[in-house]
């Protein structure tokens, strides 16, 4: 068995929000996996559904607890069915430190001031689970980053989620088919840097020396550490 964990908040007036691309990835899971006969249950304080993914049982599961709260969901599904949160939880979140269409996988790691990692990390008392972040862009200058994340993507960053979601259902089948390190292996490769075209010198021509000077390095700023207050 395997728990694949969408985090969010419920209701209507939160659909399609930055902070619910957890549950809209979970949603493209079931979608590519589901029976379309089957319907949705109500179990672990959340929605979830069971489905086969290359053959493993998985849980799909959308906690209804709001994100804060999120731990008590995921903490009752991992004793229920006692599972290894190490090889058989994967737990998918926005994450504001990425460009909207990028995702990455990770094996562990902090909360990194998202309140519902957190909460999943005093449910379970380890840090130590795989989790699937989808960027969703850094919150903008002079705006407060509660309003930003419970705001609805702009029709830009809509247009770059959609593949981003699709990569996320194809993610979430190579971490239950051939786990964690092979879903980092696939997904998280860096997009290839154009090639740049070098002017060939002229016959006779001295080549330049090598400046001294390095190369400014540059640091994505979402590395610089996120918010505390993220909900």
């Amino acid at each position: 068995m395997k728990l694949i964990v969408g985090l969010g908040n419920p209701g209507p007036q939160y659909e399609k929000t930055r902070h619910n691309a957890g549950f809209m990835a979970v949603d493209r899971v079931r979608a590519k996996w589901a029976d379309p006969s089957s319907t949705p249950r109500s179990r672990f304080q959340g929605v979830a559904s069971e489905v086969s993914i290359s053959g493993e049982r998985c849980l799909l599961l959308k906690p209804t607890t709001y994100m804060n709260l999120s731990g008590r969901s995921v903490g009752e599904a991992v004793g229920f069915y006692k599972v290894n949160p190490e090889q058989d939880l994967l737990v998918i979140i926005d994450d504001v430190s990425l460009p909207a269409g990028t995702i990455r996988v990770r094996a562990t790691g902090g909360a990194g001031g998202h309140n519902g990692l957190r909460d999943v990390e005093r449910a379970l008392s380890t840090q130590n689970y795989p989790r699937l972040r989808i960027g969703i862009d850094p919150c903008p200058p002079m705006m407060k980053l509660e309003d930003y994340v419970l705001g609805r993507f702009s029709p830009e960053q809509a247009t770059a989620v959609e593949p981003a979601l699709d990569r996320a259902a194809d993610a979430v089948e190579t971490f239950v088919r051939a786990g964690v390190n092979e879903a980092m292996n696939r997904f998280n490769a860096p997009d290839p840097a154009p090639a740049i075209a070098r002017p060939t010198p002229s016959p006779g021509t001295a080549k330049a020396a090598p400046s001294s000077t390095p190369a400014p390095s540059t640091i994505h700023p979402g590395w610089l550490g996120r918010p505390d207050n993220q909900r």
